[in-house]
Parts: C-alpha cells; sequence; structure tokens
C-alpha cells in the first residue's frame, strides 16, 4: 500500500469540513448510504467473521503522536472501515446472544444522526431547551410505569422546577451511584448545627450521628458497579456486604435480616437495601416484597437495580415478576438493554420527588436556582440528549410492542431451556424468569463419572469441566459464526463448586428456534475437537 496523500490546513478546507457535505460517491458517502438503506447487510459484510486477536488490532492503534497535517475525510474513512468496523462486536447478529445489546430499530438510526447535528446539552436549558421537557417527560412516563402515581401527582412535579422524578445518565453504574448518593445525603442530612455531609464531609457526619460505619446489603449476584457506588460514596467497599443466595439465585432476606442486625449491634448503620430485578449472570428477581418489609423495619433506604431486568414492566403480562418494585424508594433502568435503545441510555427514577434535592447543585453562571436546568440533580454535568431516542421508542414501539418483544424474549428463553433438557449431553445450570438462562456442555459419560466419583476425583472432573468450557467459549467467540458469554456460578447440582457456564440472552428479536439448534450443533462439534477436553476429560468417554 502506497503513502497516504495528505490533505492542507488551511483557512478554506477548515471551513469546508464544517460547511460543505461529502461528495455523493465519496467513501463516507457510500457508508452513509449503505447504512441507511440495509444496516445489517452493512454489517455482515464489514465486521469480519473470523476474530482478529486484540494484539493484532492494537497494532492500528499504537502512535501515541497526534498527526502534524490534516487527512482526507474518504481516506479516513477507508481506514477505519478497515482498521475498527471490520473488528467490531456483531452486537446485532442474531446468533451473537451472550450481549445485553442486541439488534435496533431501524428508524433510531437516522433519528440518532438527527440528536448528534442538534448536538444538545441537557445540563442546562440555555442549551438544550425543547430536550429538557422532552426528557423530564420520559421520566415521568417510566416514573408512571413503576409507580403508577396519578395524573394530578405528574401535573404538579413531571415539569417542577424545584425538583426532579429521576435522572437520566449514561448506564446503570452512574444510575446506582446516584441512588445511593441520594440515599446516603437523605440519612446525613442537615441537623442543628451540623451542614449535612455535603457541606462537612462523612468524617463529621459519623461524628455527629454517632455511627461506626454504613453499610450496604445486596445480593452476592448484585451488579458489581455498585462496589464502585460504595468506594466512591466513602462508605467503604468493606462495608458493601454481599448476601448469599438460595438455590434460585434470589437473595436470602433471612440471611440479610441477620446480618443487618448484626451491623446495628456494632453501631454499623443499614444505609440501604438494594435489590436485583434481573442479576447480570442469570436475570433472577429477588423477592422484593420481603426486601421493601426489611427496609422499613430497617428504617433504611430501598433501592432496585432493575437495569436488566426493568423493561419488564412493558408488559402486563409479566410485569408481576417484579412486584413488589413499586414500594422501592428508587430504581435503575437501562433503555439500552431490553427497551432497544442505543448505548448509552441508563435512568434512576425517585418514588419521592423531594429525593434529589439532596443532592441539588447550584453554580449563577451555569445552574442557576428556579430554573428547571436538569443538571442540578444529576451526578454527570454535560450530557447529550439521549433521552429523545428513548421517547422515539415509547412512542414507535409502544407498551403494546414492548409487550410483545418482552414477552418474546422469556418464551424464547423457556423454548432453550427445554431444548437444553431434553438434549443429553447439556445442562441446564439456571432456569430463565427473564431472557437470560445459563448452561453448559457435559457429555453423558462425563455426568456418569461424576456420579461414581468420590470427592478428589469430582473436583478434578469440575476442574476439567471448567477449563473446558472456557475453551469451548473462546474458540466459538473466535471462530465468528456465533456468540455466547460465559461466567462463573456456585450452582446446587456441583456441590456449591465455582462453576464455569455458558450465559445466553435471548433479547433480540431477530434469533430463531432454529438459529439455537444450530448454535448447541456448533458447540457439540467444537466440544469433540477441543484440545482442554482430550486433555482432561476424553479418559473418561468409554
Amino acid at each position: 500500500m502506497g503513502p497516504k496523500r495528505c490533505a492542507v490546513a488551511s483557512e478554506e478546507s477548515l471551513m469546508r469540513i464544517f460547511t460543505v457535505p461529502e461528495a455523493p460517491d465519496s467513501t463516507l458517502s457510500r457508508i452513509e448510504q449503505e447504512i441507511s438503506s440495509n444496516l445489517a447487510g452493512f454489517l455482515n459484510e464489514n465486521i469480519a467473521a473470523i476474530e482478529k486477536p486484540l494484539h493484532e488490532v492494537e497494532k492500528d492503534f499504537q502512535s501515541a503522536v497526534i498527526p502534524e497535517v490534516p487527512m482526507f475525510v474518504s481516506d479516513y474513512a477507508q481506514d477505519i472501515m478497515e482498521q475498527l468496523v471490520a473488528h467490531s462486536v456483531h452486537t446485532a447478529a442474531p446468533s451473537f446472544i451472550g450481549h445485553m445489546t442486541s439488534a435496533l430499530p431501524h428508524f433510531v438510526l437516522p433519528l440518532s444522526k438527527l440528536m448528534v447535528g442538534l448536538n444538545q446539552n441537557l445540563v442546562k436549558i440555555e442549551t438544550s431547551k425543547a430536550f429538557t421537557p422532552l426528557e423530564r417527560q420520559v421520566l415521568g412516563m417510566m416514573h408512571h410505569l413503576v409507580y403508577g402515581s396519578d395524573d394530578a401527582f405528574y401535573d404538579k412535579w413531571m415539569h417542577s422546577a424545584k425538583t426532579s422524578l429521576g435522572a437520566f445518565c449514561s448506564g446503570g453504574t452512574i444510575a446506582n451511584i446516584t441512588a445511593l448518593w441520594i440515599a446516603r445525603n437523605r440519612l446525613l442530612k442537615a441537623d442543628g448545627e451540623f451542614k449535612g455531609i455535603g457541606a462537612s464531609g462523612i468524617v463529621a457526619a459519623m461524628l455527629h450521628y454517632g455511627y461506626r460505619g454504613l453499610a450496604v446489603l445486596v445480593s452476592e449476584r448484585g451488579h458489581y458497579s455498585l462496589g464502585k457506588a460504595a468506594d466512591v460514596l466513602g462508605i467503604g467497599r468493606d462495608n458493601f456486604i454481599s448476601i448469599k443466595t438460595a438455590g434460585n439465585n434470589k437473595v436470602d432476606v433471612e440471611a440479610m435480616r441477620t446480618k443487618a442486625h448484626e451491623l446495628e449491634a456494632q453501631g454499623i448503620k443499614v444505609l440501604a437495601l438494594v435489590g436485583v430485578a434481573g442479576t447480570t449472570e442469570t436475570g433472577n428477581i429477588d423477592p422484593l416484597e420481603e426486601m421493601a418489609d426489611l427496609a422499613e423495619e430497617l428504617n433504611c433506604h430501598f433501592h432496585v437495580d432493575a437495569a436488566w431486568g426493568g423493561a419488564t414492566l412493558l408488559s402486563n403480562n409479566n410485569r408481576h415478576l417484579l412486584k413488589g418494585v413499586e414500594r422501592a424508594d428508587s430504581i435503575t433502568i437501562d433503555a439500552h438493554k431490553q427497551m432497544y435503545v442505543p448505548m448509552g441510555a441508563g435512568m434512576v427514577l425517585f418514588k419521592d420527588p423531594a429525593a434529589s434535592d439532596a443532592i441539588e447543585h447550584h453554580a449563577e453562571y451555569i445552574l442557576r436556582k428556579g430554573s428547571k436546568d436538569l443538571g442540578s440533580h444529576t451526578l454527570e454535568g454535560s450530557r447529550p440528549g439521549m433521552a429523545m431516542l428513548v421517547h422515539a421508542c415509547l412512542r414507535v414501539i409502544g407498551r403494546q410492542g414492548y409487550e410483545m418483544l418482552i414477552d418474546k424474549g422469556i418464551e424464547k428463553a423457556r423454548y432453550f431451556a427445554e431444548l437444553i433438557k431434553q438434549t443429553p449431553d447439556f445442562e441446564l445450570i439456571s432456569e430463565p424468569e427473564l431472557c437470560l438462562l445459563t448452561y453448559r456442555y457435559v457429555p453423558e459419560q462425563i455426568k456418569a463419572a461424576i456420579a461414581q466419583a468420590d470427592e478428589q476425583e469430582k473436583i478434578e472432573i469440575y476442574a476439567a469441566l471448567n477449563r473446558f468450557t472456557a475453551s469451548m467459549q473462546k474458540r466459538q467467540r473466535e471462530a465468528g459464526r456465533s456468540f455466547v458469554s460465559r461466567t462463573r456460578l456456585t450452582p446446587e447440582q456441583y456441590d456449591r463448586q465455582p462453576t464455569v457456564v455458558f450465559r445466553v440472552v435471548l433479547a433480540n428479536p431477530l434469533t430463531s428456534e432454529s438459529l439455537l439448534k444450530e448454535i448447541m450443533d456448533e458447540q457439540r462439534q467444537l466440544a469433540m475437537s477441543d484440545p482442554v477436553f482430550k486433555k482432561y476429560l476424553a479418559k473418561y468417554i468409554k
């Protein structure tokens, strides 16, 4: 390949890139046209089928020197097709069932371009105008979905300058941090001469209220982002306490109650209980009603991390799975998961409109008191108008459309679970409650060997199966035809030993039942040629 031609840095060329579109036959225009007319075809054709090792990809992004001279847009577009697009992850592929991301509705593509072109900044009214009431409406719609307050409530609070029904953010991590930030500030509020934790800090707050520490209790299946919240908010990761789950991957509320009383006897105040509505690993939902009762007993904040499962509330047929969520003080929902919105669109909603007062911030030059600036109640400052895309999906798909999508995903997961159960060499690890499930490939003769093995032999076989499952998953991903993810659980059928399993998410409406059979067939073929299988497990095959 010859040397790249160089553009010239001139006032005229700079003005062109701001004012003149690319020619219709240019590389970028062709890309834009292909994406607009046939996104699925474009992705299938341009994302490489065979995975390139990361260390090879890194070679294309090696230089730390900012280029001195400009580059022609078409040359850059060609580079990006070869170096970036070709080696991206095909998240929209119906055979890629290991991701939280899915195929997108086609209409969000031109709307995304419109959103980027408008380039609104949702931190304040002056840079977002109509986007601010639109975002407030989306938060109101989602609040109504969870809490179902009456019209008078939303007439009073949805567009109130005094408060916010929630906060839009980049994803579940910021949403969870925001929820626990509010919980912390409300607990350690101003009192007499104490100005509150926001002004005086956590040491002064502990001394004033006489606490030896704060604790947050959550299921052992809780998302890692909650640990970040404990760290950022000064609670300490050691005080972010994981409570064991029962065999169904739901938190043991009695164990949580016992731990809470034990902590409070030590002078450690339970700040919050976090219920998980759709665990990242297995898709299970904690007993939210029981957790709400316990939160009332302890007089603490009750937060529900429904980043995964919150969209299930859109289905009247399945929203009962989240019974008790309406008693939560706050809830996290990610629209970029099962609401089919591009990354990243997270939300945290507050049952009490006054909750966000605990984190209100003002600055004369940007966030003025009495204004409707959204940035006064959010952790993030400058933000894009992602709420526009959620608004579009809520209006275009509608609750009934979402119900069909949600129900179909759950039905598909149940179908796949039955298929796994009926296929001798496969084993279901976790039953699907939402559209997630876990399983593994275990030949019948290996199962028989486990049944006859003594304790030491069992441990050896379990370790070999873990290596084998990890190896199979990696080889399937590298082959590029399909993708399932993997995780580590402690299932009862493996004596609560750490167990590597396949994990799938069946949210993509384009994933067919026949495709699921093909994925299992591919895994069966990969198993027979797997080097780890031959090394550690072949001896058990008679």
